[in-house]
């Protein structure tokens, strides 16, 4: 008896509806509702990413999320499969080789808008779901939004994370974008 492939989704994983889109700044005159950092660790070799989430009341949420991409574009941008650690078992996870990158989500409806640390700093990310292939369809962005970036596997936190300060800076000068 062969065993499963592991890159093929268990019975848990749930359909991804997500839009990405690139800004040049967060926006001035819209507060976050809430701020979080959120460190991710992609696994190497996988499609698996470990995350730590620190929100700014001191708490902390620990999650292991496999995301396995859509073969082709669409409403659907993959599946997505997630369980909930405990710290223990994240600093277990954590032992394991991966790369990592760091950022600070602000909640301002409907996104979450995340602007990147070190290398990838002055790139300004936002993202939304949808719970329907037609809720998704039909969102229009607000005219703060430079460009939609969801269907550009460039703008993926597994490649940001293995993406240099120069790959960068090309891929924003493509859409304007000088930091």
């Amino acid at each position: 008896m062969t065993s499963p492939d592991p890159a093929l989704p268990g019975k848990y994983a749930r359909f991804e509806r997500e839009r990405r889109f690139l800004l040049a700044d967060l926006p001035r005159n819209l507060p976050a509702t809430a701020l979080r950092t959120i460190t991710d660790r992609y696994l190497i070799g996988t499609t698996l990413r470990l995350r730590h989430v620190a929100d700014q009341q001191g708490g902390h949420r620990y999650k292991f999320t496999q995301k396995i991409p859509a073969e082709r574009p669409g409403p659907v941008q993959g599946l997505i499969t997630n369980t909930y650690l405990s710290r223990t078992e994240y600093d277990l996870l954590a032992a394991l080789p991966a790369r990592t990158l760091v950022k600070t989500r602000h909640s301002i409806p409907p996104f979450g808008i995340d602007v990147f640390a070190a290398a990838l700093h002055g790139l300004v990310l936002a993202e939304v779901e949808f719970e329907t292939d037609d809720a998704m369809l039909a969102f229009r962005p607000p005219s703060y939004v430079v460009a939609e970036v969801t269907e550009d596997r460039r703008f993926t936190g597994g490649t940001f994370a293995t993406a240099s300060r120069e790959q960068l800076t090309s891929w924003l000068a493509e859409f304007g974008i000088d930091i």
